[in-house]
C-alpha cells in the first residue's frame, strides 16, 4: 500500500505540463469571475494599464480578477478574483 508520501512531488514535476498551457492564445482563455461567477473571455474583461502593471476587472460586478506586472525580466501573475480559468488543451 502507498503512503501519501509516496505521491508527493514538488512543483518541478508539472513544470513541462504547465510551459505547455501558458504558451498559447491567452485572450481566449476563459476566466470565472470568483464574485459573480460570470465566465468571459480574457479578452473581454476591463482592463486598466496606467500603472505600473496591468488591472483586469470583471465587466458585469467590477471585481478585480487579474493582476499582471512584468519588471527587471520577470513577470508575476496574481489570479486571486478567478475561481476558475479554463483554457484550450495544446494540439498534440
Amino acid at each position: 500500500m502507498m503512503k501519501s508520501a509516496d505521491l508527493k512531488l514538488d512543483g518541478n514535476a508539472i513544470g513541462g505540463l504547465l510551459g505547455e498551457i501558458f504558451v498559447g492564445e491567452m485572450t481566449v482563455a476563459r476566466s470565472t469571475c470568483d464574485s459573480c461567477g460570470a465566465v468571459r473571455e480574457i479578452g473581454a474583461l476591463t482592463v486598466y494599464a496606467q500603472a505600473p502593471g496591468a488591472v483586469m476587472r470583471c465587466p458585469g460586478c467590477e471585481a478585480v480578477l487579474l493582476r499582471v506586472v512584468r519588471s527587471e525580466g520577470r513577470i508575476w501573475l496574481e489570479l486571486q478574483g478567478v475561481s476558475c480559468l479554463e483554457l484550450g488543451a495544446p494540439d498534440e
